[in-house]
């Protein structure tokens, strides 16, 4: 088994149903004083280039400062709303039992996501994914822009060399950003993209999902 394991979380842990969309919205209302009339493209891309793309869609300045703000607002609106992520979304079927699989292996875990730190804590806790992860060695969207990125930075918290760490995503990207930093990446095509397609894309192994754990396992540990 590898020393590390690092997780995407949206599509790959957990659905929110929509509720993720809904506060993204209202936290850019908050922050720039302009209702959302269209959104860049999420898939596979961080909070920083979603909102500074957005920005640009509405003829708002960019800044690190308009991102701090909307990070602020989008971490307490998950905060606040908490409870019906809790009714509205779920945990991927299979996701819990391998987390924990893991860690009865002795394998260190955390998280490699787009979404900013606090909304990511909200989101496995909310799921009780959280008791499994090591939050503080992951890299969350404050962190950079593309996952590569994001990769390095974990990578560099945790003290873990690329060739001993596997990374699990949902999308081309992932997969992508996974070969880019030099770890294996087992994608999942739990999300919009197919198993096919995360193959062709560079994946080193595909899961149709994560319900058969000692599946999974000998994905992660080949």
């Amino acid at each position: 088994m590898p020393e590390l394991v690092l997780w995407d979380i949206d599509h790959t842990l957990m659905a929110t149903r929509g509720l993720g969309g809904e506060l993204w919205g209202q936290a850019f209302e908050q922050v720039t004083g302009m209702a959302l009339r269209e959104q860049a493209s999420v898939t596979g891309s961080t909070e920083r280039v979603i909102l500074r793309e957005t920005a640009r869609l509405h003829d708002i300045p960019y800044n690190d400062g308009l991102f701090v703000r909307f990070a602020d607002a989008l971490g307490a609106l998950h905060v606040r709303r908490a409870a019906e992520m809790r009714e509205r979304g779920h945990a991927l079927p299979g996701a819990a039992a391998l987390l924990a699989a893991l860690v009865d292996q002795g394998v260190r875990q955390s998280v490699v996501t787009g979404n900013v730190r606090q909304a990511a804590e909200v989101k496995l806790a909310v799921f009780g994914l959280d008791a499994y992860l090591r939050l503080d060695e992951g890299a969350y969207g404050e962190d950079g822009e593309r996952r590569p990125e994001l990769l390095r930075a974990a990578l560099e918290r945790a003290d873990v060399a690329p060739q001993d760490t596997v990374f699990l995503g949902d999308t081309p990207a992932d997969v992508a950003g996974g070969r880019e930093a030099g770890v294996r990446v087992v994608a999942v095509a739990t999300g919009k993209t197919s198993a096919s397609d995360l193959r062709a894309a560079g994946a080193h192994s595909v899961l149709d999902g994560l319900t058969d754990t000692v599946r999974a396992l000998n994905a992660i540990g080949a």
